[in-house]
């Protein structure tokens, strides 16, 4: 009864360390430009009235497997000018998806910072196949002055 408990543990063991989705992405140089035309946001407090079509055009180069640098403008969800710039950094692969986050600056949200530039750290996941993208970005509210939501941005690799 031991020796079978034992080798059942032993065989769960096995298992489980062979069953890790998630690989390191090996950095390696890359030069690739996306653009995108902007957002769709799924808020969370779909009562507050948010607009959660938020248009704008911005781009993002790709220098390496694990990074890249990204910039824009779009119309938020207070339906105000937005500004962004930043670094993503997505070291995890899950499959074809690419995990992260983006650190950068953002402007033009009225309750933060009477609209000026705030930093901001935002987890991520890409999807890329050929000349098409998708960035899925978690966006965590703060108080009142930052709303959470989904924000799904499509891209198009133009290089």
């Amino acid at each position: 009864m031991k020796q079978a408990l034992l080798g059942a543990a032993l065989a769960a063991t096995s298992l489980l360390a062979h069953a890790n989705p998630f690989t390191w992405i090996e950095s390696e140089p890359k030069s690739e430009l996306w653009v995108n035309p902007g957002f769709y946001s799924y808020h969370f407090q779909r009562d507050k009235g948010f607009d959660d079509t938020n248009p704008g055009l911005g781009a993002e180069y790709r220098f390496s497997s694990v990074a890249s640098a990204t910039v824009g403008r779009f119309h938020n969800s207070d339906r105000a000018m937005s500004n962004y710039a930043g670094i993503y950094y997505q070291p995890i692969a899950l499959g074809p998806l690419r995990l992260g986050a983006v650190v950068g600056g953002f402007d033009g949200y009225p309750k933060m910072r009477d609209g000026g530039w705030f930093l901001a750290a935002i987890p991520t996941i890409s999807l890329e196949y050929q000349r098409v993208g998708v960035n899925f970005a978690i966006v965590p509210t703060y108080k009142d002055r930052l709303h959470g939501a989904l924000a799904i941005q499509l891209k198009f690799k133009l290089f």
